[in-house]
């Protein structure tokens, strides 16, 4: 398969199983708003060696909003309930309650409720006040500003993470402009999120390491212009340059809505030789996403 010029390397992405919420960050100012949801998807680009994978997943009207102010939905995954329960009230604690004017609501219903603002309310160290609205409660949580609203129970949602593409190109110019198409294409669509700068991923891994042993992942050497003439390389002569595009999504279609967008915006786009993508022989993930059938 072949768009416009460029080949669909026959094969698939692996996706594993993940769980994730939705943050509603609301402040006084669209730059508060916006400072506080920055700060809490910070450090946040794989589970690898950040416990979880965020970003801002979209820009909020006032009218979407539960408090009618500027906010920022977030999403937020992880291996597990657990894990994504810490990460929540620990990001949520200090990157969000420290945030002048915020207020902090859960956007899914979920498949679980975690307790989220019913562990952050102790900060109140007993002065915090609980009330119910429509059948859920909200803690308001005294601050030295005022007062930190925050939602008792977040919603939880069996997910998808770790859905991918290579984008081979002939320049590293051409190969960034392409995988800038791509993220901005994706960036459209709601429910998903590409947790790495700016989407886009120069350093792909591959599991483990043959030289040191200790590491649970090293750079993928198949993959990396530099040692064509070294490795068993994966690239052809005219390959120059790889990007990677890694997306986690709340279901499957909408990954693969987010790859087939992604896949094209950057197969039409000058430079770029092949698009493939990362599996691991399908050992790993639930769930195997073959390029030629989504597109």
């Amino acid at each position: 398969m072949k768009i416009r010029g460029t080949e669909i390397v026959d094969t698939f992405a692996e996706a594993f199983e993940m769980v994730c919420a939705k943050v509603i960050i609301t402040a006084k100012t669209d730059d508060l708003a916006i400072a506080a949801a920055n700060s809490m998807t910070g450090f946040a680009t794989s589970v690898i060696g950040c416990k979880c994978e965020a970003a801002i997943d979209e820009k909020l009207s006032k009218n979407n909003t539960p408090d009618n102010r500027p906010g920022y939905s977030v999403l937020i995954f992880a291996i597990d309930e657990a894990g994504l329960t810490k990460r929540l009230i620990e990001r949520i604690g200090q990157c969000v309650m420290t945030c002048p004017s915020t207020s902090c609501f859960s956007g899914f219903d979920g498949d679980k409720l975690l307790n989220i603002g019913g562990a952050l309310r102790y900060f109140g160290d007993g002065y915090q006040i609980s009330k119910s609205i429509n059948g859920k409660r909200f803690w308001r949580v005294p601050v030295m500003q005022g007062e930190f609203l925050i939602e008792e129970k977040f919603g939880m949602k069996y997910s998808v993470g770790g859905g991918n593409f290579y984008i081979l190109a002939n320049s590293s110019d051409s190969c960034l402009n392409a995988a800038l198409k791509s993220n901005k294409a994706i960036d459209r669509i709601p429910n998903v999120i590409m947790p790495f700068p700016h989407g886009v991923v120069r350093s792909g891994s591959k599991v483990g390491a043959k030289k040191y042993k200790k590491l649970i992942a090293s750079t993928n050497e198949n993959y990396c212009p530099t040692l064509k003439g070294v490795v068993n390389t994966e690239l052809d002569e005219n390959v120059n340059s790889v990007l990677e595009i890694v997306m986690d999504a709340v279901d499957e279609d909408t990954l693969k809505l987010a790859m087939q967008t992604g896949i094209k915006a950057a197969a039409n786009s000058p430079g770029v030789v092949k698009i493939t993508a990362g599996n691991f022989d399908g050992k790993l993930g639930k769930y195997h996403i073959h390029l030629k059938d989504i597109l």
